[in-house]
């Protein structure tokens, strides 16, 4: 392989790999809060065995996010030095912004919490929670508006000169089409995310019955959750498509592997042919629905990969225009089909909730156990898809991958820094790994856990 082509794995390891961390860590904050409003307002004891309980779960994720998101943002001087040259006036500062406002509002209020238990007036230690969450929004809203600049490049001119990408109007960045519809999907996905792992964690323990009073109002807390996090992302994903429709034509049309521009197009539920898409042996389809979905009409057009093909090799010269059609028609169909599979879930023990039948129900919670994995493994899909999709763009319309990488480096140079992250992070995954099984697996006793004293695991993972 050569430096590109390795460069491009590596970016590509490192962001499904830290994103494995950042959903859980929106999702498990703003529950974990919740959690501890509701002991400050009752002080029932259980809530605040369930703050302390989900807490230290949510500090051993946040450690795992912050580790390895340190490493993902090396990346684009390493190996990406003529992407940051090109686009770094504009790039940076959404990033900028989210060390300097997001993180450290994270991280100094995250360290209050830990360590003000006992010592801060209760309502003032609920608000350093609530202010984390808040800063982990900020954040995810901050690194979005810079991914959605690379998706579509809006309030900057090139400057003759320098031949860089200069920011023109920031508000523009911040009203960009793709930040308003993605911010909300990313953020529902999150807290999907946070409910499932609540959910499946308290579904084991409920299968034992350890702590009935702590895990069953901690699986109704997440069910409620779940559910109206699974609706909003069906709904902000179909807002999503129809901005995608509009401004990256090329990446619909590889979602549903449509070659020829359409109107009342079908939905291809699944599909078995050549890995181009061009000659079908089988494929199940829904009528009208695509059009449906990207146009909110019944008969809407929907452009075909050969056209855009035509027009953009027209605009921007010869080239294959077209992302790799297997990875974008089925990282779609995936993430999609595990969305709607959490919302049957979650819906599922909803009604068994209503019927006082949830703890019963042992088919239930184990189903519970295994579907911790369906966010997580949405999540990275639909990362794979949006990434993906815009290739052979690293810059929609303004800068090809190919020519964003670093011209020094070598291949054996990236290839040493690839393998030196994979072992790095195959070495914290079983670490993480141990830490969040031993305490989602610790039994919980409510004469220690309702003490207010020191916890040396929340200081360790502190530190």
């Amino acid at each position: 392989m050569d430096a590109l082509t390795l460069a491009r794995w590596q970016f590509g390891i490192v962001t499904v790999y830290h994103f494995l961390f950042v959903p859980l860590t929106i999702g498990l904050v703003l529950l974990v809060a919740i959690m501890q409003t509701l002991h400050v307002r009752s002080h029932d004891p259980v809530y605040l065995r369930m703050t302390k309980f989900w807490g230290k779960l949510f500090l051993i994720n946040f450690a795992m996010g912050v580790a390895t998101g340190l490493v993902q943002e090396f990346q684009f001087g390493m190996n990406w030095s003529s992407y940051s040259r090109y686009v770094g006036d504009i790039f940076g500062a959404p990033l900028a912004i989210e060390g300097l406002l997001a993180f450290f509002l994270e991280s100094t209020f995250l360290g209050l919490w830990i360590f003000g238990w006992e010592r801060l007036p209760e309502k003032v230690h609920l608000t350093c929670i609530w202010l984390v969450a808040a800063g982990t929004q900020f954040s995810a809203f901050f690194i979005l508006a810079a991914n959605s600049w690379m998706q579509n490049p809006v309030g900057y001119h090139i400057n003759a000169a320098t031949g860089r990408a200069e920011m023109t109007d920031f508000f523009a960045i911040l009203g960009n089409p793709i930040l308003l519809v993605t911010y909300p999907h990313t953020v529902f996905g999150a807290l999907m995310t946070g409910s499932l792992f609540v959910l499946g964690v308290s579904a084991y323990h409920l299968r034992k019955a350890e702590q009935r009073q702590l895990f069953q109002r901690s699986a109704v807390i997440a069910l409620i959750a779940g559910f109206v996090a699974s609706m909003g992302v069906i709904f902000s994903g179909h807002a999503q498509a129809q901005v995608m429709t509009q401004v990256q034509p090329m990446k619909m049309a590889s979602a549903e592997a449509l070659y020829q521009d359409q109107k009342g197009a079908e939905f291809s539920l699944f599909a078995i042919g050549t890995p181009d898409g061009k000659h079908l042996l089988l494929d199940v389809t829904v009528p009208h629905f695509l059009s449906v979905l990207a146009t909110s009409t019944w008969n809407g057009q929907v452009r075909g990969i050969d056209n855009i093909q035509s027009e953009y090799q027209n605009r921007f010269g010869p080239g294959d225009y077209a992302p790799v059609i297997p990875v974008t028609y089925w990282t779609f169909r995936l993430m999609v089909a595990a969305g709607f599979l959490v919302a049957g879930l979650t819906a599922w023990g909803l009604f068994l909730l209503r019927r006082g039948r949830l703890e019963a129900s042992r088919r239930y919670l184990w189903l519970c156990i295994p579907a911790i994995g369906l966010p997580f493994f949405a999540n990275s899909v639909g990362w794979i898809f949006t990434e993906m999709g815009r290739q052979p763009w690293v810059v929609f319309r303004l800068l090809k991958t190919a020519n964003g990488v670093t011209p020094t480096a070598a291949a054996w140079m990236v290839a040493t820094s690839l393998v030196t992250y994979a072992l790095l992070y195959a070495a914290l995954a079983i670490v993480d790994g141990y830490l969040m099984l031993k305490v989602a697996r610790l039994e919980l006793h409510g004469e220690a856990d309702q003490a207010g004293g020191e916890d040396p695991l929340l200081e360790a993972v502190a530190y």
